[in-house]
């Protein structure tokens, strides 16, 4: 959870004097409703960042949320709540735990308690078990240390009530001033909880026999790296083709992300219950996400068995310019549901997105797209707003591939492959609205290069973002847009040799 690098107490009376009433006048509000995604999760109203708390039960997809319900801008954290049957329709709930005494709701995760270890279990049914930071806001005003802990709550209900227990904090914090997101899981192994959290530089360990007594076991981190790190994952996946498992670590980093400002990385290595293990942990940091709008990346808890899949989402936005961005009612949405995959590539392991399966239920209306070689622009999609985009290029010898999205004013955001870098790229230079932070106009580039001769490309446009999937999933990148009218057009565009399309299709997508 990002404190932005200035008080709470300055946010909040900034929030509630200055921002809470926003009036729209940049925009109107039918362009402003426009910026709102069809498909991705959105709050009704008000300022949302990292997604928390993400289990499975009983059938619900859960998606708690850091929420401030009295602005459009950060201020004191809740946890919002909504719950989804796919991952693709959510419901929204009501707000599932609020500011007290011990501080502000900082992010955390979620767990369903399956033997009831906690005793917080009723009439035989496990609890759905929370633990969060408490961030006190009179202890960071004093400049203490030790004003970030960790405390937790419980359900017997689905998640709709929450009772927060009585002796929080469940770990203090040993004075380090960035000291928050946990995230706990059950390891199986060594039959005990385990808990990563965020120590400024570097995760810590920890593990519980019952989520409420905590026991310190190591920490993970980069020697000499001065960034902040949040938001830690950790869990087990198989290597696909193999019976080889190996333990992935998430962390999102508040800088030094490919293209500048925040992003998700990952390292993959072992994990015993106490220690996580990754040979050079410097040089094998990777990033899950390397466009510009892809942070605090986690995975659900309790995926059934017989499901499999590791399942997860981020919040679609960069702390750069989160706060300024131009929505007035709302602001935040979250990426689409991606599944992970681990590959093993020579010596090096990668993880691999997709978009969730579900999403296919949306898709309708599918137009084939012809193998065409052209030097001229091929219009491929017109007078549609939300649409997946699969395409086969050959890869030229020199300049770029691009397709182009845009609207009927000339704004416009191109997606491509850049021959001489050998990477991938999200342009929104043109995009429409950009002049509330310097930091949003550019050319995004993947932070890997990619050197296959054909170029397999699935994009999909909402209404202010465009998600790109390349080389098989190995290369993710996620962009948001702002244009005072959506996106209708798609047409491919060469700076360098003919165009060589191979074929492909446009999918409309609908809810």
């Amino acid at each position: 959870m990002h404190l932005f690098k200035i008080t709470a107490a300055i946010i909040l009376f900034t929030c509630l004097f200055s921002c809470k009433n926003e009036s729209p006048t940049m925009l109107d509000m039918k362009s402003h409703e426009a910026f709102r995604p069809k498909y991705h999760f959105t709050p009704d109203s008000m300022w949302m960042n990292d997604p928390n708390g993400m289990v499975y039960y009983n059938g619900e997809y859960h998606l708690f949320y850091q929420y401030f319900p009295d602005s459009t801008v950060w201020g004191p954290m809740h946890w919002g709540h909504a719950v989804s049957k796919d991952m693709v329709t959510w419901d929204d709930l009501p707000i599932a735990l609020y500011p007290d005494s011990l501080g502000l709701i900082f992010s955390g995760s979620a767990v369903i308690d399956w033997k009831n270890t906690s005793g917080f279990g009723v009439n035989g049914n496990p609890p759905m078990v929370a633990i969060f930071t408490h961030h006190n806001m009179d202890g960071e005003r004093a400049k203490r240390l030790d004003f970030q802990t960790q405390s937790i709550a419980y359900s017997n209900d689905n998640g709709r009530t929450w009772t927060k227990y009585e002796q929080n904090p469940v770990i203090k914090n040993p004075g380090i001033k960035d000291f928050r997101d946990p995230k706990v899981i059950w390891h199986e192994a060594t039959q005990k909880w385990v808990l990563v959290l965020a120590a400024k530089d570097r995760v810590k360990f920890y593990s519980s026999p019952d989520l409420k007594s905590w026991t310190y076991a190591s920490d993970f981190g980069i020697e000499n790296d001065a960034r902040l790190w949040e938001c830690p994952d950790i869990f087990p996946m198989k290597v696909a083709g193999s019976n080889t498992e190996k333990w992935v670590l998430i962390t999102s980093m508040q800088s030094g992300a490919p293209n500048g400002g925040t992003g998700t990385s990952y390292w993959v290595g072992d994990f015993d219950g106490n220690t996580f293990t990754c040979n050079n942990a410097a040089a094998s940091q990777k990033w899950l996400d390397s466009g510009k709008d892809n942070y605090a990346f986690v995975t659900w808890s309790d995926i059934p068995a017989s499901d499999g899949r590791r399942l997860g989402l981020g919040w679609m936005s960069n702390w750069q310019y989160a706060q300024v961005v131009p929505s007035v009612k709302w602001r935040s949405a979250m990426t689409m549901a991606r599944e992970l995959s681990l590959h093993q590539v020579a010596s090096d392991f990668i993880l691999k997105s997709k978009p969730v399966d579900e999403f296919k239920k949306l898709e309708k209306n599918t137009k084939t797209i012809d193998a065409k070689a052209s030097k001229e622009p091929i219009v491929i999609m017109e007078n549609m707003t939300t649409a997946k985009l699969t395409l086969s290029f050959k890869k030229p010898s020199q300049g770029a591939v691009i397709v182009r999205f845009s609207d009927s004013q000339g704004n416009h955001t191109d997606v491509g492959y850049d021959v001489a870098l050998q990477k991938y790229f999200i342009d929104r230079s043109h995009s429409g609205i950009t002049d509330f932070s310097p930091e949003f106009k550019g050319k995004h580039l993947s932070s890997n290069p990619y050197m296959s001769t054909q170029l397999d490309v699935m994009i999909y446009l909402d209404h202010s973002s465009i998600e790109l999937f390349a080389e098989d999933g190995a290369c993710a990148m996620t962009d948001i847009y702002f244009s005072t009218e959506s996106y209708s057009k798609a047409e491919i565009i060469t700076s360098g040799d003919v165009v060589e399309l191979l074929g492909g299709s446009v999918t409309e997508l609908a809810k």
